[in-house]
């Protein structure tokens, strides 16, 4: 089922939050498309007048019911897919933040069929969206650095 970001005009502006808690990190499984079964950080598209700091913190907690602190951006994705007539089906640029836990647990639902929250060492071997390891890394020293 097509959406209204599939097959665009432009790219979307998209936010995610590597959310961290005692040493460990949120990694969620998406339950549809797009990355569907995979592992990956919460977060989605940046609403017209939001901060990108807004955008984060709105996104996690629709998403999750969880409460986080954005503090530094972690590095970015670009997310582009094509159909088999290489013709762009959907065109993310994902900015993706290092951000603290401040309140709540994940809450599953439609969105979302998994949720844990893991040590970096223990994302290998998962199956997760492109880069998810090294957005994490980059996440705990943006963490370490405004510590």
């Amino acid at each position: 089922m097509a959406d209204a970001r599939s097959y665009p005009e432009r790219p979307y502006l998209a936010t995610s939050a590597a959310i961290v808690r005692d040493g460990k990190v949120l990694v969620v499984r998406r339950a549809r498309a797009p990355a569907s079964g995979l592992f990956t950080l919460p977060g989605g598209v940046v609403e017209l007048g939001e901060t990108l700091a807004e955008a984060v913190a709105r996104e996690v907690r629709e998403e999750t019911g969880m409460a986080i602190e954005p503090v530094a951006l972690a590095g970015f994705r670009e997310a582009i897919v094509r159909d088999a007539d290489s013709r762009v089906k959907r065109h993310f640029i994902i900015l993706c933040f290092a951000s603290r836990w401040r309140a709540g647990e994940p809450v599953l639902n439609e969105e979302l069929s998994e949720a844990h929250w893991l040590e970096p060492a223990e994302l290998a071997g998962l199956p997760t969206t492109p880069g998810l390891m090294e957005i994490v890394a980059a996440a705990f020293d943006r963490l370490a650095e405004a510590a």
